[in-house]
């Protein structure tokens, strides 16, 4: 399976599939017995834990990289490579990274001007069209590229960090976590402890931005794979011993139709409904969870009112529910499951607005 299409020679895309519209996202995944994002400063590389709000934090660089992962077993052409996934043929010198990546020769650079290259280089760089890089090689690419090669891009697809929705426990004493190693022939050896959570649900937010899709290339089809490509990335690319116990719960995308208009913020507007009662440190699975969506339909309900929403793209875990809010509107509740929040979405928004997702048969969407 090809990790670059070397068959574009110009341009990333046309003005009719360039992204016109922009996204907002929402995604909750939970993670049992294991350390969602470590902290390379920390002793044993624990948890990233916010030490004023007892809530477990995951950057948007862990996420991106198990996008980055992801499109790279689907056959896509990944710039910011992880080691791990590289093929034999694949060279992690700085040069040939780049124009393996563009799919060119050095040889070729002089037969094309900088802006072109860019062109071809974000055509097969599937991840750089979503989260931008920069780019370095040494003094004879630059030169060879020029002037009119940017060398930066800004990446129109951007997560704020996530964060648990409650407080997490750590279980850095636990027995059944350790690991004694042995040292040569001796029965004795080095105590090993692993840093894992007990759990936490992660709540993440994000944007898609139309404006930055035109200087990376990002088209409407890009954005789309996301809808598939995130819930099975965190199935697919959490194997380590460190990742293993990952679920997607839900994932949710508002593509909206106003020049430039999103409402920001839809991820505080799924709830704990038993926040009064409870920091969460009790949680061990998702269906100990308490969640309500109900201030979402509402927000949904007033843009889909005002002829904002293009489309709502939604998939829910078979074992995530829902409870009302008990809220005195006249706005949908959702009360259940999956197909619950699916028919609250429809309610709020319109049934034909409404695209629920199967991330495995729908594939590259």
């Amino acid at each position: 399976m090809s990790h670059a299409d070397t068959g574009a020679e110009t341009g990333v895309s046309t003005d009719e599939d360039t992204l016109s519209n922009r996204s907002e996202f929402v995604l909750l995944y939970d993670a049992a017995d294991c350390n969602p994002n470590g902290n390379p400063l920390s002793a044993n590389d624990k948890p990233r834990i916010d030490e004023t709000t007892g809530e477990a934090v995951v950057t948007d660089v862990r996420l991106k990289r198990y996008i980055r992962d992801q499109l790279y077993d689907d056959g896509h052409g990944v710039y910011v490579l992880n080691p791990s996934k590289a093929d034999e043929q694949d060279s992690f010198e700085r040069d040939d990274l780049f124009l393996s990546t563009a799919g060119l020769d050095q040889d070729e650079l002089d037969d094309h001007d900088g802006a072109v290259i860019a062109d071809r280089f974000l055509a097969n760089a599937a991840d750089v069209r979503y989260f931008g890089a920069t780019c370095s090689f040494s003094s004879d690419i630059q030169s060879d590229l020029g002037d009119d090669f940017p060398g930066q891009f800004t990446g129109p697809v951007q997560f704020e960090h996530g964060r648990s929705m409650h407080t997490v426990v750590t279980k850095t004493e636990s027995k059944q976590l350790s690991t004694v190693i042995r040292t040569g022939d001796s029965d004795q050896g080095t105590f090993a402890t692993d840093n894992r959570l007990e759990y936490a649900l992660v709540r993440f937010h994000g944007v898609a931005n139309e404006n930055g899709a035109a200087t990376t290339g990002l088209t409407t089809a890009d954005v789309r794979r996301l809808d598939s490509l995130i819930w099975r990335s965190l199935k697919n690319q959490t194997l380590t011993r460190s990742k293993a116990g990952h679920h997607p719960q839900l994932y949710l995308r508002v593509e909206y139709d106003a020049g430039g208009y999103y409402h920001g913020g839809l991820d505080d507007l799924i709830e704990r409904t038993d926040a009064a009662e409870t920091d969460g440190s009790e949680y061990r699975a998702i269906t100990d969870v308490s969640l309500t969506v109900d201030p979402l339909l509402e927000r949904l309900a007033a843009d889909a009112d005002r002829d904002r929403i293009e489309a709502v793209h939604v998939v829910a875990s078979d074992r995530i529910e829902f409870e009302p809010a008990g809220r005195d509107t006249d706005a949908p509740t959702v009360d259940g499951g999956a197909e619950a929040l699916y028919d609250g979405l429809q309610a709020a928004v319109g049934e034909t607005t409404v695209d629920v997702i199967d991330p495995y048969t729908d594939g590259d969407r």
